[in-house]
């Protein structure tokens, strides 16, 4: 599709100076906690780095009404010019995080304990690199910049996490074919970021990497920066979690050496690492296994009930919002205020009360 496809179109309420109406259809948690206070404290300021305003970030919310969180970050300034409404976004989501708190994090993987037999497991994290806005506030020239880094970051990789580069732009008919195949091709059109300009000038800046075993992805451009991806059929989590740790200290370092920066990714030591959305900041992690044990029969919404008191959450066959057809896919729910080990641990732990469930019938 063709990158105008993916221009923002602003909400009309959004477009005047009084306080836009908020719909009683509207459930996202931008919706209960935007006031008419914040608007007219803010609504005509911008931030320094991606000229980010509170239209902007709010403008998922209103066009998408059955938006979760409902606002995105443009910069890593969003996160304090409009902490009036961030925070008590942040707040309500991460369950009670408040602003005086520190994120922790650790990722050791000699800490986790057990394992089971899944078909795939996989583990990700999301980061953004330092010096650059966020991808909602980016430009054609922002993601073009960050592709030509990661080029060089990705000829600093050896051994297993060493691979191949492929820029969306330029594929070859073939090499496009095989990433289907290889369910690694990822696709603009999520609505909810295309209303805070996530795909824009789509597929400019975009492209996947992986190592020979195709066990280590980067997905670059496709929302945050960088999304860095460690996979693998079969084989235990310490694996996998393992490897993505080797690959998240390659990448920094790769970036540091290159730019000479002390610092390779947005943070702060409230927030932890920063994402376009509230919802993942933090650890930006999302550990995530594809099971059959106790899906189907248990249904989607009683399964989910369960994986969240355990710390996790389920999303259907295809993926999130839909049913559970034979499998389904088990990941943490929690990104902010927990180590990243302690995530990786919810999961497993979720899954072996799961296959046990399973096993007593």
């Amino acid at each position: 599709m063709a990158a105008e496809e993916y221009t923002v179109v602003m909400d009309p309420r959004l477009l005047g100076e009084e306080f836009p109406k908020i719909s009683s259809n509207n459930k996202s948690i931008m919706g209960q906690c935007l006031t008419e206070k914040i608007w007219k404290d803010l609504k005509d300021h911008k931030t320094k780095t991606g000229e980010w305003t509170l239209r902007k970030a709010i403008n998922t919310g209103f066009v998408n009404e059955d938006s979760l969180v409902g606002c995105h970050a443009g910069d890593l300034e969003s996160y304090t010019d409009f902490a009036a409404l961030f925070d008590p976004v942040i707040e309500k989501y991460h369950g009670g995080y408040g602003p005086d708190r520190k994120h922790v994090t650790d990722m050791d993987a000699g800490k986790l304990r057990g394992d089971f037999a899944e078909n795939r497991r996989e583990s990700e994290v999301a980061r953004n690199l330092f010096g650059f806005p966020l991808n909602t506030a980016g430009t054609k020239e922002s993601r073009l910049a960050i592709e030509d880094l990661m080029k060089r970051v990705f000829e600093t990789l050896t051994g297993d996490l060493a691979g191949t580069y492929y820029s969306l732009a330029s594929l070859t008919k073939e090499q496009r074919q095989q990433l289907v195949d290889d369910h690694f091709l990822f696709k603009p059109g999520d609505r909810f970021q295309v209303a805070s300009g996530y795909h824009a000038f789509w597929p400019a800046g975009r492209g996947i990497f992986h190592n020979k075993d195709k066990t280590f992805l980067l997905w670059l451009n496709e929302g945050d920066h960088i999304r860095i991806i460690s996979m693998q059929q079969g084989g235990d989590v310490k694996a996998v979690f393992e490897r993505l740790c080797r690959g998240v200290k390659a990448i920094e370092d790769g970036i540091k050496k290159i730019t000479g920066n002390a610092q390779a990714f947005l943070c702060t030591e409230h927030l932890g690492m920063i994402t376009c959305c509230p919802s993942n900041l933090g650890t930006g992690l999302r550990g995530s296994v594809h099971i059959r044990a106790a899906a189907p029969t248990m249904g989607l919404k009683k399964l989910d009930e369960l994986a969240r008191s355990l710390g996790c959450q389920v999303r259907g066959t295809h993926g999130e919002h839909t049913e559970i057809v034979d499998t389904c896919d088990i990941s943490n729910f929690h990104r902010i205020g927990r180590p990243e080990y302690e995530l990786v641990q919810n999961m497993i732990d979720t899954v072996n009360k799961l296959n046990e469930l399973e096993a007593k019938k």
